[in-house]
């Protein structure tokens, strides 16, 4: 076991049982995750939504620590998408008053374990006293790099790559002869990120809702039935484990050749 999972992990759980299955030299460096569920947890318990994204707070701070604690380098939570907006008002206002709670609680743990944050999406629209919350924690994060902590609010894939090329067009610098993947790739929300090793996607649902469509391009995809509250450290780590079984050849040939062997 790593020192770091010393006190987190319980000799002889579940969770120490996965650990000791995982490569840590092989470990995803981006993993991105589609949080989704948290209304289904609640419905099946009688309780009202909010309590579902009550319930899916607490996940978020298992998975960050987790995956700081595992070693890895960029996590992306996909907290608040544009199509968001088109849910029950009151419904909205708490899932940006959860958000505001939640960067004004976890400012301090984030500067203690090196966490830097970092806000994709359309930061305009979103609720004033949130982003001054955005804008102060981002500030107050600029210079860690244990791990960056990536929450993509007010987002949407396809806005991202409009967004791109409108930044694109508006600077006299660019020539468009010279512009290619990586170039394109500097323009948007991400830059200076490596892509997505690793998408994780909660509740089973077999798509990848509007998120970082231009990044995952060749991510591996791990779907589990676990809603959102109920995703623990546990999961995160049947996922590596996954992960780690596969075989990532970006499109090339494999080494033993075979049938299908050129397809991504």
């Amino acid at each position: 076991m790593i020192p770091d999972l010393k006190g987190f992990i319980k000799p002889g759980s579940v969770e120490d049982a996965l650990v000791r299955r995982l490569d840590f030299k092989r470990l995803p460096v981006h993993v991105a995750v589609i949080m989704d569920g948290n209304g289904r947890w609640a419905k099946r318990r009688n309780l009202p939504r909010v309590e579902g994204h009550r319930a899916g707070s607490k996940s978020v701070r298992a998975v960050v620590e987790a995956s700081a604690r595992l070693g890895i380098k960029v996590l992306s939570l996909y907290a608040f998408s544009k199509e968001n907006w088109k849910r029950p008002r009151n419904e909205v206002a708490l899932l940006w008053s959860l958000l505001e709670d939640y960067l004004k609680k976890e400012d301090r743990i984030l500067v203690k374990n090196d966490i830097r944050l970092r806000v994709i999406g359309q930061k305009e629209g979103i609720p004033a006293s949130v982003r001054r919350q955005i804008d102060r924690v981002e500030a107050l994060t600029a210079d860690n790099t244990r791990m960056t902590c990536c929450l993509a609010l007010n987002y949407g894939g396809r806005s991202e790559i409009v967004d791109g090329v409108r930044r694109l067009l508006a600077d006299p610098k660019t020539d468009p002869a010279a512009l290619d993947e990586d170039s394109f790739g500097d323009a948007l929300y991400t830059a200076g990120l490596p892509d997505p090793d690793l998408l994780i996607r909660t509740s089973g649902e077999l798509r990848v809702s509007n998120f970082l469509l231009w990044q995952i391009a060749y991510a591996e995809i791990w779907v589990t039935p676990e809603l959102w509250p109920d995703f623990r450290a546990r999961h995160l780590l049947e996922a590596f484990i996954d992960y780690q079984k596969r075989e990532r050849r970006f499109g090339a040939v494999s080494p033993g050749g075979g049938a299908g062997s050129a397809k991504p």
